[in-house]
């Protein structure tokens, strides 16, 4: 489901009271605020249009009757969330494709789902949808699949599925399939949810019997599909997101898109995911489920050039982006330019340091934006980065601060060794501290996001200019 707007003003904030209005982390969901607020110029800074190469590979398998499979990759904040929801609000898509879109963050439980509940949910969402806007599936694949959950029910621990499966079937007609298809539903997205309760033998028995679910659930897919094909000439797509997000096992991710890479080749319907582009940089990408031609990243935005110059079209095309949501005369002179550079090119760190910056403003009495503010809302998001440069007890991750610092010194000094990804890297890349940015001819190299340069230099890691200006810094 898109989510419903989350802004609540579609002009640009006249206002410092305002700017809340207008600035949201959100993604861009509905036609209004992709019509109001998405800025094309963005993509010429990020080595084109992703959403257009998604377009052109539906469509053309809809010419062909082929699924289309394709994966769209980013590091956190680069807009793949907008980029798939301006995919969904296309009107060339929507004419030909009825999406379906879940979030393994909230659909699943992140940690315990393995392959097969992928393929239960997207049945389950499939089967609904159908119904709701076509032909319900007929009897003889709606009773396979329930024969097959059946025979897989082995033992069950007395957990919150059990009672979640216990509510469901409550008051169900049970001489009516359908009823008994939702409550079977109902107890599956228990499960789904609370996979941790799951027995062992559960899902070990179920993974022996994968290849027949694959069967079932393409049988079905295919009534579905025809289906709604018949009502109003379009095919499903089912689009899975945050497959990349904190919080979400990477155990299990690989599991699905790499050791049971066969779910995503055998199931016969349009897919899209959003995966880790570590996962796509790792020694198993051989294995991926999508081909490489089928795997579109979206890098950062550059603001600086390699050189350490500034690189004026992404400044430019952030500054479009704010443009479109502020008045920018709300900045004092210089201003705008300094959020620019310590967001690191970055929208969600645009907005948060334009939203601290602005309610800083307000609270001193003041009608525009200052020095003192901007100095403000940059040394709270430095002050976050440098926490994240750190371990605690939560981390995933075993690579300590010596070992970063390390590896940003390096970059920094333009090692190219430095460039070759690792787990080190990695760690960098998620938190944000390195930023993957564009070069000519879709080549992407790797540099210190500028609020972390500012940490290097204050612990006297690297030096700065005789100007006293620090290279690729925010005081640049």
């Amino acid at each position: 489901m898109i989510s419903s707007s989350s802004l609540t003003r579609f002009t640009p904030a006249e206002t410092l009271e305002e700017i809340y209005l207008t600035l949201s982390p959100e993604p861009l969901a509905t036609v209004q605020e992709l019509k109001v607020f998405y800025c094309a110029k963005m993509n010429e800074t990020r080595g084109g249009d992703k959403t257009e190469r998604l377009k052109l590979g539906l469509k053309r398998a809809w010419n062909s009757q082929k699924c289309y499979k394709a994966c769209l990759m980013g590091h956190p904040g680069v807009g793949k969330s907008t980029e798939l929801n301006r995919l969904i609000n296309d009107s060339v898509i929507k004419e030909k494709f009825q999406p379906i879109k879940f979030n393994v963050l909230t659909d699943l439980d992140p940690i315990n789902f393995n392959p097969l509940d992928i393929i239960l949910l997207i049945l389950l969402e499939l089967v609904e949808k159908t119904k709701e806007l076509s032909i319900a599936p007929g009897n003889k694949n709606l009773k396979a699949l329930m024969d097959w959950y059946d025979t897989t029910k082995i033992t069950q621990k007395e957990s919150r599925h059990s009672e979640i499966k216990g509510e469901a079937g409550a008051g169900v007609k049970e001489n009516s399939l359908w009823n008994q298809v939702l409550a079977l539903f109902a107890s599956i997205k228990g499960e789904m949810r609370f996979a941790s309760s799951r027995e062992k033998e559960v899902t070990e028995y179920r993974f022996k019997r994968i290849n027949e679910l694959i069967k079932i659930a393409n049988d079905l897919i295919s009534e579905c599909n025809d289906n709604l094909t018949n009502t109003d000439n379009r095919q499903w797509l089912i689009i899975g997101e945050n497959f990349d997000k904190n919080g979400v096992s990477p155990e299990a991710v690989q599991k699905l898109f790499i050791d049971y890479n066969n779910i995503i080749h055998d199931l016969d319907i349009h897919l899209i995911f959003t995966i880790p582009i570590g996962l796509y940089n790792s020694s198993n990408s051989i294995r991926l489920a999508f081909p490489n031609d089928k795997c579109l990243t979206i890098p950062d935005t550059a603001v600086f050039n390699p050189d350490n110059s500034a690189n004026n079209l992404g400044r430019n095309a952030i500054r479009q982006v704010l443009e479109s949501r502020v008045n920018l005369s709300l900045f004092a002179e210089g201003q705008l330019e300094r959020i620019i550079i310590a967001s690191g090119g970055n929208i969600r760190d645009l907005f948060t340091l334009v939203a601290e910056a602005s309610d800083e403003a307000i609270l001193s009495g003041q009608q525009q934006i200052q020095s003192k503010q901007v100095s403000q809302s940059i040394g709270k998001l430095k002050t976050e980065y440098e926490r994240r440069l750190g371990q605690n007890p939560f981390d995933l991750d075993k690579v300590d601060y010596a070992q970063k610092l390390e590896r940003l010194l390096k970059i920094y000094r333009n090692d190219k060794e430095a460039q070759i990804p690792d787990e080190v890297l990695y760690v960098l890349l998620n938190n944000r501290s390195v930023q993957e940015v564009p070069l000519e001819n879709e080549e992407r190299y790797f540099r210190v996001h500028p609020l972390v340069v500012d940490l290097l230099y204050k612990q006297g890691k690297i030096d700065a200019l005789p100007t006293g200006e620090v290279p690729g810094g925010t005081s640049s």
